[in-house]
């Protein structure tokens, strides 16, 4: 939850405080955040700025604490779309660098913490309140301990690990698990298959499974049924699909939905997963799609372990801000363990 910082009781203005960031390629989103004693975490209201409407990360940086009246904590926790290790970070859809090395002094602060985006989304999955999360099959509950698969589409496929213990402790563990190879399970997904395989050496789940594979989707459809279509982008498609105002589009988004549950069944299944929780700007997007479609059946349609499958809690996590919910629950983890 989102409230004003100073609206917050004398108890939690003793807590931890921080800025929390979700860097992206497009949007640099901050907030002022607070750990309280017990590890709750409270946002401040989110500040959300185009990346391309600023020079470096510093100068956006310092248009937040501008916005802030100066002054910022002494704490920062960064989730960052972009590979973590080496001493530059560089980001595909924009010309920020981050040297990580350098970055305490050049904000003026005392602690650093730098995390995966997705990662992030994990520490937010194990910190979100139940009603952060929408249902989509299985059990209600989410189990206290062992494995939850986070599986997240968007302009790729990000996919990460959660595991709690009998003693409360967490770990989190960001994947490629979006590179698996795509494995088809009708003939409609083998002719999307065979449709990408003419572009790409070797095909991803990531190559379907994501915003942009409704493009691939979308044709594969119209040429089964003989249509002439006017190529549009995966925006485009999904206004389209989501709106109802084109009936192939609407196929498309459904047969989405249907793959989405394809992958992430087997990707419990990899994960020996308790449960599994749907993420990612684009899962919030389809969430009534989601829930009148075939996911659930085909998440479950595992042969030998399809009881197993249908005893698995599958959620939605619809808190607005993961990102910066999870920037600052990894912060916590580090520094206040």
């Amino acid at each position: 939850m989102s409230v004003a910082l100073d609206s917050l009781s004398p108890a939690a203005a003793a807590a931890s405080e921080l800025v929390a960031i979700d860097l992206g390629g497009t949007h640099a989103r901050f907030a002022l955040a607070r750990i309280a004693r017990d590890g709750a975490i409270t946002l401040g209201e989110p500040v959300t700025l185009a990346t391309r409407d600023h020079a470096s990360f510093q100068t956006a940086w310092n248009a937040f604490a501008r916005a802030q009246g100066g002054a910022l904590p002494r704490a920062v926790a960064i989730a960052i779309a972009a590979p973590l290790g080496g001493e530059v970070i560089r980001f595909t859809n924009n010309p920020w660098t981050i040297r990580p090395a350098q970055l305490g002094e050049e904000l003026g602060v005392e602690k650093v913490t730098l995390v995966n985006d997705f990662a992030a989304v994990g520490h937010a999955v194990l910190h979100a309140a139940p009603d952060d999360f929408c249902h989509l099959a299985g059990p209600e509950a989410l189990p206290e301990t062992g494995v939850i698969s986070v599986v997240g589409p968007g302009t790729g496929l990000g996919v990460a690990w959660v595991r709690r213990d009998a003693r409360g402790r967490r770990h989190v563990q960001a994947t490629e698990g979006g590179h698996l190879d795509y494995a088809p399970t009708d003939a409609i997904e083998d002719a999307i298959l065979a449709h990408l395989r003419a572009h790409h050496r070797r095909v991803s789940t990531e190559r379907i499974v994501s915003g942009p594979g409704i493009v691939a989707i979308h044709a594969v459809l119209a040429a089964l049924e003989g249509r002439a279509i006017v190529p549009r982008d995966d925006r485009a498609l999904w206004q389209a699909g989501l709106s109802g105002t084109d009936d192939l589009a609407v196929a498309a988004v459904e047969r989405f939905c249907l793959a989405l549950g394809s992958v992430a069944g087997d990707l419990a299944l990899a994960q020996g997963a308790a449960a599994v929780v749907i993420a990612g700007g684009l899962g919030l997007r389809i969430r009534d799609r989601l829930l009148g479609s075939g996911f659930a059946s085909r998440f479950t349609a595992k042969g030998r372990f399809a009881a197993m499958m249908a005893a698995m809690p599958v959620k939605l996590i619809t808190h607005p801000q993961p990102g910066l919910l999870g920037a600052a629950a990894a912060f916590a983890m580090e520094h206040q363990s």
